[in-house]
């Protein structure tokens, strides 16, 4: 299975702050937006990624992230001059799917729990057309919503609506067969000009081959689309690490612990930023995971 993350738009519900940077670029606590996303599909296993943003964003993307070889991973770049929907990005990121399937994942949506990593990966093995994540919200009319049966099989979906027949938000992460590609392609705008992902997940729902994992309450899924939800998720991850002593998304433990780097090589990378209490909990795992041995 392929990434893509798409980290596009012009994060005007968080200006002035966002008016001269990506939103994604912004940092929740310790680290930039978009480690968190990275570190959900490095999760799953997934090391071909593909990070889609806007033409002025991706010179900074590529300042911080490099080619992702430092992580093991194969990082690759796709403009998207316009917010032509989430669906686009698998029109832009055609070639890069190919006949693979492909995880896509909203650069602003912040996931966090227990065994996550073994759910991610059980879903990726078993993908049968669509498998989706669901999350209980107080508020389920402001998102996509999913109806389920016993079984986790979608029985609807709706967006945005009056009536919601579920309290079960839709979140920023999906996973598809490679016929995403030529479904995405076959859209029809919707009447504010985009490329909807709800209508990808209605040609899967249609064929019967989607499904929706219901996240458990011991989950937590954050969006960073507000300065309130900003702050608030970077409260989160402050609490959570100060209570634990491991840090969230930290991408070169994730690296190191799905095999992706070896414990040497995690050292180098907390060395480079040894100034820093992230360089020292870096060299700290590396050091637990036999460095200099």
């Amino acid at each position: 299975m392929k990434g893509i993350v798409l980290a596009g738009g012009s994060g005007t519900r968080l200006h002035p702050i966002t008016q001269a940077t990506s939103k994604q670029l912004l940092p929740v606590y310790d680290k930039p937006m978009i480690y968190y996303p990275l570190s959900v599909l490095m999760l799953a296993g997934i090391r071909e990624i593909l990070l889609i943003s806007t033409p002025s964003d991706l010179p900074n993307f590529q300042r911080l992230l490099g080619d992702g070889s430092q992580w093991g991973l194969d990082l690759r770049y796709a403009e998207q001059p316009s917010p032509n929907g989430l669906a686009e990005a698998f029109v832009i990121g055609a070639d890069f799917v190919g006949d693979d399937d492909v995880a896509l994942i909203l650069g602003d949506n912040i996931f966090y729990g227990r065994g996550f990593s073994g759910l991610l990966r059980q879903e990726t093995a078993n993908l049968d057309g669509c498998a989706l994540f669901g999350y209980a919200v107080k508020d389920p009319q402001r998102y996509g919503v999913g109806e389920v049966d016993a079984d986790g099989n979608l029985l609807s979906i709706e967006e945005k609506p009056a009536q919601p027949k579920s309290n079960l938000a839709i979140t920023g992460l999906y996973l598809y067969d490679c016929n995403v590609v030529d479904i995405a392609k076959g859209l029809t705008p919707s009447a504010r000009g985009e490329l909807e992902i709800t209508d990808v997940n209605l040609a899967y729902l249609r064929e019967g081959r989607a499904r929706m994992h219901t996240l458990s309450r011991g989950f937590a899924w954050l969006d960073t689309g507000t300065h309130d939800s900003l702050l608030e998720a970077a409260q989160f991850v402050q609490v959570l690490e100060h209570r634990t002593g491991v840090r969230i998304a930290c991408l070169e433990e994730v690296a190191l612990r799905m095999g992706f780097i070896t414990p040497d090589e995690c050292y180098r990378l907390g060395a480079k930023l040894a100034k820093s209490g992230y360089g020292d909990y870096v060299m700290s795992v590396a050091r637990d995971a036999g460095a200099g041995a």
